[in-house]
């Protein structure tokens, strides 16, 4: 039986190679694509999307979203991704246009007809939280909620205490922390490392997905080498969807209370987990037991991950 998914995304170079994981993934239906203000402005995360929806083959509707967090100035990360979010290669306009209602609708009626859907973000969690906000409802009707975001325990990408899709909006990420959904906290930390890819090894496969999952992230290969010393593609969002994809691929996690900073400018939009309880908070336990604690994950095996990465680019 296929399971169903409700991407939430600010498309840029990393974000176009998860939903190709997705719309290709045997077994997973992708039932809506909305789009949020992120990594580049909404109207380009939206044409983004639309662009690799149809570099796919696929017929997902594409919502667009919100254009600016709910509280803060928006700041994007062209900086990283290029202009366009795809390394600025010049792709054609798409042939599709984005449906008509707006994402936090689209949200919020996908997921009560699919009771027990998957929900992936991999953007600010801007349109999550407008959508909880109308209906608290819905937290309650998810199956699984894999956010790609945060820097537990670890340091930041865009600051020292934080990483960019919770720095963003991190009131927005507060409200889902705090919403009862059945968190997967997917941190950046997972995309560093031996998970860093070489970029031949993708162009191997010789087919166009792997030719522009390598030339969309142009911009990212040589960001990620100013900003880490790491040489390669840094894939934080399909790292988060080949978990989305496959639960088993994490290898360790824990559950604990996610709290997210709001207040400070120093510590923005960081991602503070009791991983050793040095708290004694009773709230934060070792076992999923209480419907606001987060599944955090700590490790991954990183092989069979890009095992199912490169399957999704070689088709």
């Amino acid at each position: 039986m296929p399971h169903t998914f409700l991407i939430d995304t600010d498309t840029a170079s990393d974000d176009a190679v998860a939903l190709i994981m997705a719309l290709r993934a045997p077994g997973i239906h992708v039932a809506a694509i909305t789009t949020v203000a992120g990594n580049v402005i909404v109207k380009q995360a939206t044409r983004n999307a639309l662009y690799t929806v149809e570099l796919c083959g696929a017929q997902t509707p594409v919502f667009a979203g919100a254009a600016h967090p709910l509280k803060r100035p928006y700041s994007s990360a062209t900086w990283f991704h290029g202009e366009d979010g795809l390394g600025d290669h010049g792709y054609s306009e798409p042939a599709t246009k984005p449906q008509a209602a707006p994402a936090v609708e689209a949200i919020i009626d996908t997921i009560h007809s699919n009771p027990g859907i998957v929900l992936v973000t991999l953007g600010p969690l801007t349109n999550i939280a407008l959508a909880v906000a109308k209906d608290p409802t819905i937290s309650t009707k998810i199956g699984r909620c894999v956010i790609m975001g945060g820097a537990p325990c670890c340091e930041g990408n865009v600051t020292p205490a934080a990483e960019y899709n919770i720095w963003a909006d991190p009131d927005a990420a507060r409200i889902v922390m705090r919403s009862g959904m059945p968190v997967e906290l997917i941190g950046w930390h997972l995309c560093r490392g031996e998970a860093i890819i070489n970029p031949e090894e993708i162009l191997a496969l010789n087919t166009p997905l792997a030719r522009f999952a390598v030339e969309c992230n142009s911009r990212a290969i040589e960001a990620i080498r100013i900003q880490t010393g790491e040489v390669g593609i840094s894939l934080p969002d399909p790292v988060a969807m080949g978990i989305a994809i496959d639960s088993t691929l994490v290898t360790e996690a824990s559950s604990h209370l996610v709290e997210i900073e709001t207040n400070s400018d120093l510590t923005r939009g960081m991602t503070v987990v009791d991983r050793l309880n040095v708290a004694r908070d009773r709230r934060n336990r070792k076992t999923w037991v209480h419907s606001k604690l987060a599944h955090v994950a700590w490790r991954m095996d990183v092989s069979r991950w890009k095992r199912q990465l490169f399957a999704a680019l070689a088709l």
